[in-house]
């Protein structure tokens, strides 16, 4: 989603964003609580934090597409 957003898109792109936003803190709460639980499982944690980093790609990608272009 590179390219600058229309407004019919923008609205799609706004509730994926919330969605997405709302997946990254569950997963963050889920990787606190294993940290503190001692949750042996490295795997499980690598790949929670791993999906965490790809969301937080997606919604800086979404941001700066509902962004305008500011040229200063």
């Amino acid at each position: 989603m590179n390219e600058q957003v229309t407004r019919p898109d923008e609205v799609g792109a706004r509730a994926k964003l919330a969605t997405l936003t709302q997946e990254h803190r569950d997963l963050d709460a889920a990787i606190e609580a294993m940290a503190v639980a001692g949750a042996g499982d490295q795997l499980a944690l690598s790949r929670l934090k791993k999906r965490k980093l790809q969301l937080k790609d997606e919604i800086t990608e979404i941001n700066n597409s509902l962004l305008p272009d500011i040229i200063a």
